[in-house]
């Protein structure tokens, strides 16, 4: 099976372009950990934003937890005031992670929602990302996100969920 062509930089200069012929492919089990050290650099980038005080961060709970980003394996989620600076902050760090890591961003397939903010500056900001808008509530790898947490309709799938394993894992403990 043959590859795409790959060139290396050598003291900033590309050098001739090869095919592979060894490597990780996808579904290597160290695929997913080469993926945690270049999304290390995705890290690097938001932490000098803030330290540059480029990009807020948003307070969360009753204990007043800062959130920027949540990451799980090539899912993103950044968190930020609702402001056009901070959005501006972000497209140049993922712009700058692409540079830098050579992957690239799919807009079309990412999302933005707004939390207390007008529809309007919504349309602006996923405009300005190329990316598609999302409402609240929402659904994210199978749990309501924006819901309100009082109701029980919020939390029935989850429980649902969890009654349905520990049906299974009993059924296989208990012994006749």
């Amino acid at each position: 099976m043959e590859s795409a062509t790959v060139s290396v930089l050598v003291n900033g200069s590309p050098t001739k372009e090869f095919r592979p012929k060894r490597g990780l492919r996808q579904g290597d089990p160290l695929a997913s950990f080469l993926f945690l050290i270049v999304a290390e650099g995705l890290i690097r980038l938001l932490r000098e934003a803030k330290r540059a005080s480029v990009f807020s961060r948003v307070e969360v709970g009753s204990e007043k937890v800062f959130v920027d980003l949540l990451q799980f394996a090539d899912d993103k989620l950044f968190f930020c005031k609702p402001s056009y600076h901070d959005l501006l902050t972000v497209k140049a760090i993922l712009r700058c992670f692409e540079l830098v890591s050579g992957l690239r961003v799919n807009f079309r397939k990412s999302a933005i929602g707004v939390v207390g903010t007008s529809m309007l500056n919504m349309i602006v900001y996923s405009k300005c990302l190329n990316c598609r808008q999302m409402k609240l509530p929402f659904k994210y790898m199978r749990m309501t996100i924006g819901g309100n947490p009082r109701r029980t309709v919020l939390w029935n799938p989850i429980v649902d969920k969890i009654r349905s394993k520990l049906s299974r894992w009993s059924g296989r403990l208990l012994s006749w």
